[in-house]
């Protein structure tokens, strides 16, 4: 499975960013895919997930503000992010695998930057 995330930037607070995480390969039938990010001298953190199922979960940080979506014709997984914070900076990485075990397929990672 590959994964390539794209989307990120410079966005001043307040303003707005769609992530988008597009996905080939051999897809599992029941999956889950997340947004994980990791800002400098900090931990990677879960931000949220989406599974085959449609459902989703959000970490404490992003409910609210955070939306993630799908488009199964594009293969491709979205983060939409509103209201962003200065704390939202961090790479941004979109991972893949079975529902409820560690992912075992990781994107690149894409940088987002939120300062004024």
């Amino acid at each position: 499975v590959q994964l390539q995330a794209s989307g990120g930037g410079l966005v001043e607070p307040g303003g707005s960013l769609r992530l988008s995480c597009e996905v080939s390969g051999n897809i599992y039938n029941t999956y889950a895919i997340g947004w994980h990010r990791q800002a400098p001298e900090k931990q990677r953190e879960l931000v949220a997930t989406i599974t085959s199922y449609g459902s989703s979960s959000y970490a404490d940080s992003a409910k609210g503000r955070f939306t993630i979506s799908r488009d199964n014709a594009k293969n491709t997984i979205y983060l939409h992010m509103n209201s962003l914070k200065p704390e939202d900076t961090a790479v941004y990485y979109c991972a893949f695998g079975r529902i409820g075990v560690r992912p075992n397929f990781w994107g690149q990672g894409t940088q987002v930057t939120v300062s004024s």
